[in-house]
């Protein structure tokens, strides 16, 4: 069965953040066919969008899987629920977990509820910042070293957690 590299972006602003994101990384080691690999420090940042709203705690994990990407994405909604995420249709409003697939392996999809490389990824320090110390040597979709795309985030309001895991 073939197994497939998947990195997956994590983030949570209601409730206990960083606890739910260390209870998250367990249900995704947990989730089918899927192994936890690696898990980055947790990040606080500041929120893109609405400024009325707490401070997000972010992570990026790596995981082996055995799903395709919209089995993944089922399996990783289910655990969003299961933690009380509300799906409002409100752009980048405050939530209890938000689980997203950056990279899945060397693939491109483009789907009306699933686009990855993760459309965003590029101008998100919270996500690229944790990618980076979890894959310093990676090469992003665009060919270029991920520490030259780190290189041009501005890292305002981006903090390491001295939590442990």
């Amino acid at each position: 069965m073939h197994k497939e590299h998947v990195y997956l972006g994590l983030g949570s602003n209601l409730g206990e953040s960083e606890e739910t994101l260390h209870r998250a990384f367990d249900a995704i080691n947990n989730i089918e066919d899927t192994r936890l690999l690696r898990k980055s420090s947790l990040y606080s940042s500041t929120p893109m969008g609405p400024q009325d709203q707490p401070d997000y705690v972010n992570a990026v994990c790596l995981i082996e899987t055995a799903l395709k990407p919209h089995s993944l994405l089922k399996q990783l909604q289910a655990i969003e629920l299961a933690y009380g995420r509300e799906r409002k249709g409100e752009r980048w409003g405050p939530r209890t977990l938000d689980l997203d697939i950056l990279l899945y392996g060397a693939e491109s999809v483009a789907t009306t509820d699933l686009i990855i490389p993760h459309s965003g990824m590029s101008q998100r320090e919270f996500v690229l910042v944790p990618l980076f110390e979890i894959a310093p040597n990676m090469i992003m979709p665009d060919g270029k070293p991920i520490a030259q795309w780190v290189a041009n985030c501005t890292l305002d309001g981006l903090r390491r957690l001295r939590t442990s895991n």
